[in-house]
């Protein structure tokens, strides 16, 4: 049970990962400014860099109005399958739950990060949330939504999640 305790604690898991503060050769780019022992050259693959920008994922804050089946657990989880094929994003698990006596929450966990709703069918009305890093393109997802939930009223709002990590190259004059 000793050890079943320090699994819990995340103690002697194998993920790579490093307890704060351990530096190991930790360097930086020239165009990036972080604090001192944040980021390795080797995990700055996993951010994006556009428009002469680099920061850790796009978060897209997604609201469906009018949308039609949104009471739907079956409907919500093909949804989220083809909004990660779409996406070009790695599907790990989907976890939804149906609430009584109407609404669906529900994530689907992604290599790239997550893409989550919340509902509450009885005004149309679907509040999901996509963010994901790499590779990974959440603004595919878009489209689906209007599709599987029958509405044209998709909003959209988009975070650069991370930016506030990294100093942007001067640009002259």
């Amino acid at each position: 049970m000793k050890d079943a305790n320090l699994f819990q604690l995340g103690i002697g898991l194998e993920t790579g990962a490093h307890e704060e503060g351990s530096a190991r050769g930790v360097k930086t780019a020239d165009i990036v400014t972080v604090p001192s022992g944040l980021m390795a050259d080797d995990r700055l693959d996993h951010f994006i860099h556009r428009d002469g920008v680099t920061f850790a994922g796009t978060h897209l804050i997604v609201e469906v109005i009018q949308g039609t089946g949104l009471d739907d657990e079956g409907r919500i989880q093909r949804a989220f399958r083809e909004m990660v094929e779409a996406c070009k994003a790695t599907l790990l698990h989907i976890h939804t739950h149906k609430f009584s006596p109407q609404g669906v929450s529900g994530v689907a966990v992604l290599s790239e990060s997550h893409i989550s709703v919340h509902t509450w069918p009885e005004i149309g009305y679907g509040a999901f949330d996509i963010f994901m890093c790499g590779d990974a393109e959440p603004w595919r997802a878009v489209p689906i939504l209007k599709n599987v939930f029958a509405t044209d009223d998709v909003r959209v709002k988009e975070l650069r999640r991370g930016e506030c990590l990294f100093a942007q190259p001067e640009v002259a004059a």
